[in-house]
């Protein structure tokens, strides 16, 4: 789960493996695989970068590196 911030200021937790599309216009919009679509405070790159960490920090980041490689390989 990511901290992010709703428009009205209230935090929230959101699972990270949900999102599918982060954009900025000039609000950041974040969009769940279920088509939900939240606009929060933080700006996209930080969205980005809470949930890069996040998949570090679970494991994902390094299996999908991983995987990448050996279809490069193929």
């Amino acid at each position: 789960m990511i901290p992010l911030t709703r428009l009205n200021g209230s935090p929230m937790w959101l699972n990270a493996l949900l999102i599918e599309t982060v954009e900025e216009t000039p609000d950041t919009y974040v969009t769940l695989v279920t088509g939900k679509r939240l606009i929060v405070l933080e700006k996209a790159a930080d969205v980005v970068s809470l949930i890069k960490d996040y998949s570090r920090e679970i494991g994902i980041h390094a299996a999908t590196i991983k995987v990448q490689q050996m279809e490069e390989d193929e």
